[in-house]
């Protein structure tokens, strides 16, 4: 059977060859068999048309200047960089169980896990998360008591943003005034000035710059980030986008009892990555990445799907996101409608000719034979499933067939960095790029979930074989990957 189905991926993948060179063969047949007057008539009749000879060549001609113009430009990652925190922000288990009980030593007024059944559930939770020993907190989290104010929230957001900024402009040479695009996500912390303000007044970018913050949007928002910047590079000629991605935890860690609420804390980790995108044409040479798809799928209009991931106040009053036990479920039908769009845009023809074929044969012959799952393999190389909960790209490995190395980076990103809510996905890039696995012309699918809900998708095809860029967040590490987890 897996002989036949490689025959059929070849003949599929081939058949244009395989008719064009029979075509190729009969017309040069054809031709040699052609006499001296049979050629001079031929001849004779173009010059006896030369008006239409002239219009059909003036239609092509404007046909091929309007395709050229109208088409979308290509959009180039010229590179990008995540946020390494510093040694003294790294947490073991046993450091947050510690900073925990000296908490809740305090007293009530800042009481954080004041019931033991609380701490019991927390301590579980942590453990079966897939989080190691080296993930990072901020500073304000990791004081006793912990320091929920805006200077904290906007140091530690500050730290993040300009480390990563840093070393990609150094990375890139770019000077900061060809900059003519600056997007920021960050889903809780919103401040006024804006998080983009923020950039543009340390970076000193130009007066005229389009300047964007995109807030409450969650994990899936630095997928949306992205193809905000490519539709502002269709009309914005000759300019680059910086977009950032990144989450606040120290104004946004939930000190309360509630198990619903309890869960972000054990999941959530400092984290953010800034990508910087071109519209040059010159700059596809030195690019990694070239932008093939963006596939947004927003299922709010539902009420489960809307109130499955919620910023709202316990029973006491502190605030939390709260998850709800429909958050699989939702997830899972996102998934499948992000997917189901996706699918027709990456799939190779010998893909849609399968699925095409069982679904007429269960519609109209044999309801009970399932819907085929076309492999993506064929048409993705690389991974990048948002390191969010273990059961999302647990789920997606066994439903789109999988193997333990497509989803690698997921798992490997999870266990080192924790989730970094919408700059995960970057972090699971430059894991596959410190691996030595990107190679020119492979794909990579990036796949994130989010409030809303939402479930987005970016696919980018590399343009060379792609080293890992200049501090890594991997490079003193990658080597220790991938651990096997017990969980």
């Amino acid at each position: 059977m897996a002989n036949v189905k490689l025959i059929y991926y070849y003949l599929i993948t081939h058949l244009f060859k395989l008719c064009l060179f029979p075509l190729i063969t009969f017309v040069a047949i054809k031709a040699s068999n052609l006499k001296q007057e049979d050629v001079q008539n031929l001849w004779f009749h173009f010059q006896h048309n030369i008006v239409t000879l002239t219009i059909f060549s003036a239609v092509v001609t404007f046909v091929s200047a309007m395709y050229f113009v109208t088409r979308p430009r290509p959009v180039y990652l010229v590179d990008y960089s995540c946020h390494l925190p510093p040694q003294h922000q790294k947490v073991t288990v046993q450091k947050i169980v510690d900073n925990v009980n000296k908490n809740r030593e305090l007293g009530t007024s800042t009481t954080i896990l004041a019931e033991d059944s609380s701490l019991d559930f927390f301590f579980r939770v942590l453990e079966r998360s897939g989080l190691g020993e080296e993930t990072y907190l901020p500073d304000a989290i990791l004081n006793v008591p912990p320091l929920q104010t805006m200077v904290a929230a906007r140091e530690e957001t500050e730290q993040v943003i300009f480390d990563a900024i840093d070393n990609l402009l150094a990375n890139t040479k770019v000077n900061t005034r060809d900059i003519g695009i600056i997007i920021v996500n960050s889903s809780l912390f919103n401040p006024t000035p804006s998080l983009s303000a923020m950039v543009v007044n340390k970076y000193k970018l130009r007066s005229n710059i389009k300047s964007f913050s995109l807030g409450g949007m969650g994990c899936s928002a630095g997928v949306i980030a992205i193809d905000l910047a490519k539709d502002l590079l269709q009309v914005h000629k000759n300019t680059y986008a910086l977009v950032v991605s990144t989450e606040n935890l120290s104004r946004n860690m939930y000190i309360g009892d509630n198990r619903s609420m309890l869960v972000t804390n054990c999941l959530f980790r400092v984290g953010g990555a800034a990508i910087l995108l071109s519209n040059k044409s010159g700059d596809r040479r030195r690019s990694k990445y070239k932008l093939l798809h963006t596939v947004r799928t927003h299922t709010g209009a539902d009420d489960k799907s809307f109130r499955c991931v919620q910023q709202e106040d316990d029973e006491t009053g502190k605030t939390g996101v709260s998850l709800t036990k429909d958050i699989t479920s939702v997830a899972s039908r996102t998934i499948t409608k992000n997917i189901a769009t996706l699918g027709p845009l990456v799939l190779p023809v010998s893909e849609k000719i399968l699925f095409f074929i069982t679904y007429i044969h269960k519609k109209f012959f044999d309801d009970k034979i399932k819907h085929y799952i076309p492999d993506f393999k064929r048409a993705i190389d690389h991974f990048c499933i948002h390191a969010g909960l273990r059961r999302t790209w647990g789920g997606l490995e066994k439903n789109l067939g999988l193997l333990p190395i497509d989803v690698e980076p997921s798992r490997s990103t999870l266990h080192r960095f924790g989730n970094t809510s919408s700059s995960s996905i970057w972090y699971e890039l430059a894991y596959t790029e410190a691996k030595g696995r990107m190679k020119k012309g492979n794909k990579a699918w990036q796949i994130a979930l989010g409030s809303g809900f939402k479930c987005n998708s970016a696919v980018w095809v590399a343009l060379r074989n792609v080293n890992p860029s200049v501090n890594s967040p991997w490079e003193h590490c990658v080597a220790k990957y991938p651990v096997k987890l017990d969980i």
